[in-house]
C-alpha cells in the first residue's frame, strides 16, 4: 500500500476514533477549552494573543474563553513581565486536575475498546506503537 493510498485510511480510521473518545468526555471542558489549558500545561504561561493564534480564533473570542477560565479557576491571568500591556495565562491546580480528569475519562473509553480486541489484535497494536509516534512527531512545513 502507498502512503497515497494509506493516507486517507489512517485519517478517516482517527477520525472515527477520536470521535468516539470525544463522546467519552463528559464536557467539563470544550475542546478549545481543554486544548488552551493543555497549550499552558505543556509549553508554560501564554500571552492571549499567543492562544488565539495557535487555536485559530480571533482574540476577542480567546479573550472570552480565558475569562470563563479564570472564572471557573482553571487558569489565572497576569501581566507580561516582557510587555505590560499583555496578558499571560497561567494554568492553576484546578486546571491541571480538570485535565487529568478529562484524560481518566477518555482513557477509560480507551481501554473499553480495546477490551473488544484479541490477544493478537492488541499486541499487533502494541508493536505499531513506535510507528504512531513517528507520525505524531511534528513533520515541518505541509
Amino acid at each position: 500500500m502507498t502512503s497515497a493510498d494509506l493516507a486517507p485510511e489512517i485519517e478517516r480510521v482517527l477520525a472515527r476514533l477520536l470521535v468516539g473518545l470525544f463522546r467519552a468526555d463528559s464536557g467539563e471542558l470544550s475542546r478549545t477549552a481543554a486544548s488552551v489549558l493543555a497549550r499552558v500545561r505543556d509549553e508554560g504561561p501564554q500571552r492571549v494573543g499567543d492562544l488565539a493564534h495557535s487555536e485559530s480564533v480571533a482574540q476577542p473570542s480567546m479573550t472570552t474563553l480565558v475569562a470563563r477560565l479564570v472564572g471557573q479557576g482553571f487558569v489565572t491571568r497576569g501581566p507580561d513581565p516582557d510587555d505590560a500591556r499583555a496578558v499571560r495565562v497561567t494554568l492553576t491546580d484546578a486546571g491541571r486536575d480538570a485535565l487529568g480528569r478529562r484524560s481518566a475519562r477518555r482513557s477509560a473509553a480507551m481501554q473499553a475498546r480495546l477490551e473488544h480486541l484479541t490477544a493478537t489484535e492488541r499486541r499487533t497494536l502494541a508493536a505499531a506503537m513506535p510507528v504512531l509516534e513517528h507520525l505524531a512527531q511534528p513533520a515541518g512545513p505541509v
